[in-house]
This record gives C-alpha cells, structure tokens and sequence, in this order.
C-alpha cells in the first residue's frame, strides 16, 4: 500500500450550520452534495473534492485544550493578504507566523468549536 494525499477531515459538532458558514465564509469552502446519512452534516469542498465532514451531535463533549489528542490540521494555500482581509474583515482571530528554516508563512485559525487550523502560504507572501 502506499498513501496518497489526505482525503478528508471528520468533525462532530452540535453547531453544523454556525460551522457550515464559518468554512464558507472564513476558509471559502463551498457546502456541497453528503450522502444520505441518517444523521445531521454537511460536506464543505475545495473544488470537487470535500475536504471536511461535519457529523451533527445533540451537545458538544467537554474539551481540554491543553490535553488535544488532534492538535490542528492544516491546508496549503496562496493568496494570504486576502484571506488576512478577510478574516479581519469577520473579526477572527489570528495568529501569523513563519516557520523557522522555510520561510514559510502559517496563519493560524479556530473555529466556532475551537479547532485550531493553519493554513500555509508559500514564503515571499507576506
């Protein structure tokens, strides 16, 4: 076997429809088709393929967030002075760093849960 690219994350969260938006509106996902499962979700795309599955929940698990079993995930992207607009556009908070030895800029997101993502520009972006 070898692996290919990661294909998608799953979130479970009672909040699907505040999350739905913050991926459209925060990360420029599209909502888009989700099989007919019997429970509540929605499936937010980059293009054709969906990167993230939200599972509807009745209430939210109490979380440590000093004690994360998945820290964060992280999409590449281009285009950072717009998306750095766009967040402080939305009043999101933000954390912008450069990785040490790549050049490579991180800005650093939660969502309405408080799933911390990064997102990667390529260095000479900021």
């Amino acid at each position: 076997m070898q692996l290919g690219m990661l294909d998608h994350v799953n979130i479970r969260t009672a909040k699907v429809e505040e999350m739905t938006r913050w991926y459209v509106d925060m990360l420029g996902m599209k909502s888009g088709w989700r099989p007919p499962f019997p429970f509540p979700g929605a499936w937010l795309y980059v293009g054709e393929q969906p990167f993230v599955h939200l599972i509807g929940i009745d209430e939210e698990a109490e979380v440590d967030p000093d004690n994360l079993k998945l820290e964060h995930f992280a999409f590449a992207a281009k285009g950072l002075e717009k998306f750095a607009a766009r967040l402080d556009a939305a009043g999101e908070s933000y954390d912008k760093r450069v990785v040490p030895g790549s050049g490579v800029i991180q800005m650093n997101v939660w969502d309405p849960d408080g799933n911390h993502i990064h997102i990667d520009f390529p260095p000479g972006e900021g």
